[in-house]
């Protein structure tokens, strides 16, 4: 997870000293994600750390759902979330494990606290608990249900059980102390009646464990040394390990507490995603806008960039906001070096060569990488017709201007110079066509005149390209804090968040581009063929990040 040059952080030390001390004879993590949602770029965090410290220390690593919540489950996010950490390089031990997979210890324990008296049934309202329960300055009180006896409470348990409640009549908190400073230990509620089925255990149970204590007893269950959660568990810990002391659990787990990754230009609250999701301000939970990593991986970002940015950032026990410019840094630069590239015409001007043989092809021959000798050349049809970008021809223009201009000549990339003579204008008065002439004899080199040209700009063949379909995918948010303040972050969304350019030519290569493999459309940007539009005849391409930053320049004006 880290190289040797760079300081440990504090987890690695603590994990070090407790197998050193002999605390602990095997490194045993887990990454516990609620399948409610996708998960996102915050989540990638935590995965590389659980995954990444287990690798490092030569232990194993479990994959657990939370969902002790049926109300927000679904099978669709326990399948999209594997996906995403398999995709991240990451390989869990044995197969997925479920919190729902000890429902029945866990009913065992709620009665052993029961007969222990440590949990009684309590049939205040959630308005009536929340009353009792005090405020941060005020200690709670007791619920007048709180001493009823063990008997009473192991029936009352059990009609729960039977479905013989209605939900919200009643529930089983465990009995620690209403006056404690802590919030989390004033008699939280252990067990609650919902009456619907289970994505995993079906119409079996009508009542299920809270969160608090299915955690750290399926942690226990599941032999967890290092339970390694953000910082909001903090306040937890203490119920987690009265928890952990009060039951006949077979190991004893530690809860340690890292900082959480907080992202600016981003939201990454899972109800917030839903609400865009739900609203329609997206297209669905991958939507290459999101910041979950299905959206990242369609948009084109790669594993090992997201791995790079998640060790970039480290981990400490400080929050503290990170730019989301390290993010694109770290995609930008993982696909400079790795991604082949290509040529794409995203707003088409067609260019004639008068003394180029009407019916003629010839193959070019352009690398697929600057430096990358492993990846293959490609092959680049020419003919009479070709197709240049409209911003990249000029009738007049400065000194400044490297590009095409009527009277000059400029470098086809990879291929000929061509001078521009004339231009075709429709009705309306705008250029439709570009007549010029082509020098033959400068493939590779330059013009017998001694004129070098002072530009260089892509281009395609207008009769051997793929016709495709190109979306200019930006931030989604212009507020660099988008829910902070009391601000409604839909107010914040990006109005230029996505613009979809049709009729765009790509190079005859792109034909066969597979789906989420990136590209530099040169002098255009990063591009991914998208994996859930287009087709083989007509493809999707996805920007995943332009050349440049343009947001910092844009910043700085």
């Amino acid at each position: 997870m880290t190289s040797e040059s760079k300081p440990a952080h504090f987890l690695q030390n603590l994990i070090r000293e407790d197998l050193t001390e002999g605390r602990v004879t095997q490194i045993a993590t887990r990454f516990p994600p609620e399948p409610n949602g996708y998960l996102h770029i915050g989540h990638a965090k935590s995965i590389c750390l659980n995954f990444g410290l287990a690798q490092e220390f030569g232990g194993t690593c479990n994959l657990r759902f939370d969902d002790t919540n049926p109300a927000k489950e679904e099978e669709e996010f326990v399948d999209a979330i594997k996906r995403d950490v398999s995709w991240l390089g990451f390989e869990w031990n044995g197969e997925a494990k479920y919190s729902s997979d000890n429902f029945d210890q866990l009913y065992e324990w709620a009665l052993h606290l029961i007969k222990d008296g440590k949990a009684y049934v309590c049939d205040l309202s959630a308005e009536e608990a929340r009353h009792y329960r005090g405020t941060l300055k005020e200690p709670g009180k007791n619920s007048p249900f709180r001493d009823r006896s063990v008997e009473e409470n192991l029936a009352l348990f059990e009609k729960m059980r039977n479905g013989e409640m209605e939900e919200g009549q009643c529930s089983l908190r465990a009995k620690i102390d209403m006056a404690a400073p802590n919030i989390n230990l004033r008699d939280p509620i252990i067990y609650r009646i919902k009456k619907m089925a289970h994505h995993q255990t079906g119409d079996k149970w009508c009542i299920y464990p809270s969160y608090d204590f299915a955690h750290g007893q399926c942690d226990a269950i599941e032999g967890i040394s290092h339970s390694i959660c953000t910082l909001e568990f903090e306040d937890h810990k203490p119920l987690y390990d009265w928890l952990i002391e009060n039951l006949p659990v077979p190991s004893r787990p530690r809860q340690y507490e890292f900082a959480r990754l907080h992202l600016n230009y981003t939201v990454v609250s899972k109800r917030k995603l839903k609400q865009l999701v739900d609203e329609g301000h997206v297209d669905g939970w991958d939507d290459p806008r999101m910041p979950t990593l299905s959206g990242m991986r369609r948009r084109g970002f790669t594993p090992a960039s997201i791995r790079n940015f998640c060790e970039m950032i480290g981990v400490t026990r400080s929050d503290s906001v990170v730019d989301v410019g390290m993010l694109e840094y770290s995609i930008r630069d993982d696909l400079d070096k790795n991604a082949p590239r290509a040529m794409c015409v995203i707003e088409p001007l067609k260019i004639t060569l008068k003394n180029y043989p009407e019916g003629q092809e010839e193959m070019l021959s352009a690398p697929g990488h600057p430096v990358r000798d492993d990846l293959p050349a490609r092959e680049l049809p020419f003919g009479r017709t070709l197709y240049i970008e409209k911003e990249d021809f000029r009738e007049e223009a400065n000194k400044k201007y490297k590009r095409l201009v009527l009277g000059k000549k400029v470098r086809l990339r990879n291929a000929y110079v061509i001078f521009a003579e004339e231009v075709v204008k429709n009705d309306a008065g705008e250029i439709i066509e570009v007549i010029c002439s082509v020098d033959l004899d400068t493939l590779g080199k330059d013009p017998a005149d001694g004129v070098k040209p002072k530009g260089v700009i892509h281009w395609v063949s207008a009769d051997n390209n793929v016709d495709c379909e190109v979306r200019l995918y930006d931030r989604l948010f212009n507020d660099a804090a988008p829910d902070a303040g009391g601000k409604n972050f839909l107010d914040c969304v990006n109005p230029d968040n996505l613009q979809v350019l049709k009729g765009c030519k790509a190079e005859i290569g792109l034909a066969k581009a597979e789906p989420e493999q990136g590209y530099q459309f040169e002098r255009n940007g990063y591009f991914c063929r998208d994996s859930k539009y287009g087709s083989a005849e007509a493809p999707v391409f996805n920007r995943t990040i332009g050349l440049r930053d343009s947001w910092a320049k844009e910043q700085n004006k």
